[in-house]
């Protein structure tokens, strides 16, 4: 049974991740390449079930499928994922059979305009508003196919992604990345205490503190400064694109035109109001 770290790309997914890794490794120092919480999906995920799973069809027909064959060994597992939880005809990204619960990390999308233009290296903030509004968005199929980690993720739009995993209907928490940023021991502490509910995992809180500390934006800039990120975007030449890239500083009231703002919260009026953003 799995429970989703679940998130809009460039909402703080990668920092949980992270977080959770070195909490359950135990280990003084990090290692930001190589965490112990995968991502779903995977190429591997899909072995035995389609030999054209960059084919959207076919990884939406089979995407339970593979939740069901990683769940054979009965164990809860966290699995990181930037799908939405889509609905198409009788196929849904995902079923109460294969999960245990979500923890859904959400984030202003004023600031997630800022790290999408970056992270995808699009021209402008006009085209980041185009992919945050894109209710038919898909990642992966059109980028770097036949890489592990590329094959299709239906995000669609952040207003579609955050309301889809909502309804999930059990076990759901949800966790804002601005509240983390604030308070990150109580927030951090939410889910420790979540996963250990519906879990076997056991944490050790006394290193709460000190895995918080080693999980800073600064450090994790550090490290990849240091030893790169497998997961940092490549530019149209081929150059890596710093994944930890403004952190604090990323700041829509100063990044942002006021035309940009104005779209981003009229499209989003209702859920920026229920999240206290407006």
């Amino acid at each position: 049974m799995i429970i989703w770290l679940a998130s809009y790309p460039k909402s703080g997914n990668t920092w949980v991740r992270i977080f959770l890794s070195h909490m359950l490794s135990n280990e003084k120092d990090i290692d930001i390449n190589n965490t112990k919480i995968f991502q779903f999906p995977k190429r591997k995920d899909f072995d035995g079930l389609s030999n054209k799973i960059d084919n959207l069809n076919e990884f939406v027909k089979n995407c339970i499928h593979a939740q069901s064959k990683i769940n054979l060994d009965n164990k809860v597992k966290i699995f990181k994922t930037h799908n939405a939880f889509w609905r198409t005809g009788n196929y849904a990204f995902t079923n109460l059979e294969n999960t245990v619960g979500c923890i859904y990390i959400v984030r202003d999308p004023r600031n997630i305009v800022t790290s999408i233009k970056n992270h995808y290296n699009l021209e402008n903030y006009d085209k980041s508003s185009e992919f945050i509004f894109d209710e038919k968005k898909v990642l992966g199929i059109q980028d770097r196919a036949e890489q592990e980690n590329d094959i299709p993720t239906v995000i669609s739009s952040w207003q579609n992604h955050y309301n889809s995993w909502k309804k999930l209907g059990t076990n759901y928490l949800l966790i804002k990345y601005e509240e983390l940023l604030i308070n990150p021991i109580n927030e951090f502490s939410k889910i420790l205490n979540f996963i250990e509910k519906f879990s076997d995992i056991n944490f050790d809180k006394t290193a709460l503190d000190n895995a918080i500390k080693a999980c800073s934006f600064e450090k994790l800039k550090e490290h990849e400064e240091l030893s790169g990120f497998v997961e940092a975007p490549k530019n149209i030449n081929g150059k890596k694109i710093k994944f930890f890239n403004l952190g604090k500083n990323n700041k829509w009231e100063i990044l942002l035109d006021k035309n940009t703002i104005k779209n981003i919260e009229k499209k989003f009026k209702i859920e920026m109001e229920e999240l206290g953003y407006l």
